[in-house]
């Protein structure tokens, strides 16, 4: 077999070393080649990066670009309906997690203010607030309940909400057009008809943000001059999908991850002071923003590598997060871990801005649940649970539980 033969085409995402696990062909990739080329589905031959110590250096290095609009950035995705042949795609006013600096420093900084640790502190009294009013909810239902509708998608839908001046009422529509646009292979014509409803939606919510401001994030950044409607728009539409669909993923995913370690559970549910670094573990072990992309920007060396310039890069945050020369048995859930420096959260200038909310929301969230629903258990057996493989944030599409009692 020549070398070209050997190289991989496409990226396995069947789920086959069970729903926590990279799938086996990911493992396979990392233990042989770390920083191993790939042939994407319309013939462009990048990268894939899986080695924990390849993409921590990665992520620190802005050689490797994110904008989508200084050359073709490839895709794993078959989206039908995109042609080979296209031009780099436009910047998107706005979303400065497709930025590099200067541009992305610029925004940035515009809401540093508003996601302090402190600012964050603050919030957490509010937050657990929400969570018990949720979790009153759902002990007023009869199980077996669908998890994912009834607690992990309303609590941080209702806490983005409130922090950006979203109605919450007009959740139903930005929630479904969000699942749709995160939807893998699809036309594209339908991923941005989703694209195209939430945006709209959210130009006509700034806007009226300006003319008539009140006391939120989306308010604060409409007083300022210097920021146009489509940046406001861009902004608002990253924080809003970023602030509900990653905690909504891990809150329901986690839980999935708990009842299949009772004793973990147990130890938790005894020792709340064990929650800080187990949201940490889970964070690690279940990474639901997987799969990223960057652009090399010139020719660069990585991990023995040579990366030409012009190449996508895909970023594997899973597979890294499971690397075991960076965590001792990295497959297995262990709350005890000290699983600090996984890459989760990104690294180096694109590090998640909201990780502090989102750190608190899980800390509420998986404890509340614990605590309350001491007999939680699944209501179908686990190799019957709908996983998001065919979404670009990972998770479970529901998880029907069941308990027998709840306290008080």
């Amino acid at each position: 077999m020549s070398q070209a033969d050997s190289i991989p085409h496409g990226l396995a995402t069947d789920r086959d070393a069970g729903p926590f696990n990279p799938p086996s062909g990911t493992t396979r990739l990392r233990e042989t080649r770390p920083v191993s080329p790939i042939v994407f589905p319309d013939g462009h031959q990048g990268w894939i990066v899986t080695g924990y110590e390849a993409l921590r250096t990665l992520m620190a290095d802005t050689r490797f670009s994110s904008r989508q609009d200084i050359g073709v950035l490839h895709t794993l995705e078959d989206l039908p309906g995109l042609p080979v042949d296209r031009e780099p795609s436009p910047q998107i006013p706005g979303v400065f997690i497709a930025m590099d600096p200067p541009d992305h420093t610029r925004l940035r900084r515009k809401l540093t203010g508003a996601f302090t640790v402190r600012r964050m502190k603050q919030l957490e009294d509010h937050i657990v607030e929400v969570v018990e009013r949720q979790l009153d909810h759902l002990a007023s239902l009869t199980p077996p309940v669908d998890l994912v509708e009834e607690f992990a998608l309303p609590v941080p839908s209702l806490v983005i909400c409130e922090l950006l001046g979203v109605p919450y009422a007009d959740r139903r529509t930005f929630q479904a057009n969000s699942a749709k646009f995160l939807i893998k292979d699809q036309p594209i014509e339908e991923k941005m008809a989703a694209y195209g409803a939430l945006t709209t939606y959210l130009a006509e919510l700034v806007m009226s943000k300006r003319a008539d401001p009140g006391e939120d994030i989306l308010s604060d950044l409409a007083r300022q001059d210097d920021l146009s409607i489509e940046e406001l728009t861009g902004i608002a539409f990253l924080l809003l999908l970023a602030g509900h669909e990653t905690t909504a993923n891990m809150l329901g995913l986690g839980t999935f991850a708990l009842l299949e370690h009772p004793g973990q559970a147990a130890e938790l549910r005894a020792d709340p002071d064990l929650m800080p670094g187990a949201v940490e573990e889970l964070m690690r072990y279940l990474s639901v923003v997987d799969i990223l992309y960057r652009y090399a920007v010139e020719d660069i060396e990585l991990g023995g590598e040579t990366i030409a310039k012009g190449s996508t890069v895909v970023i594997s945050t899973l597979a890294a997060n499971h690397d075991p020369h960076r965590f001792d048995n990295p497959d297995t859930l262990d709350i005890h871990r000290t699983a600090r420096g996984h890459l989760s959260f990104g690294h180096g200038v694109h590090q998640c801005l909201g990780q502090q909310l989102a750190r608190i929301e899980m800390r509420a969230g998986f404890q509340g649940l614990l605590r309350r629903f001491p007999t939680l258990a699944l209501a179908i057996p686990a190799e019957d649970v709908k996983l998001r493989t065919d979404m670009n944030i990972y998770g479970v599409h529901e998880l029907p539980v069941t308990w027998t009692d709840t306290a008080e």
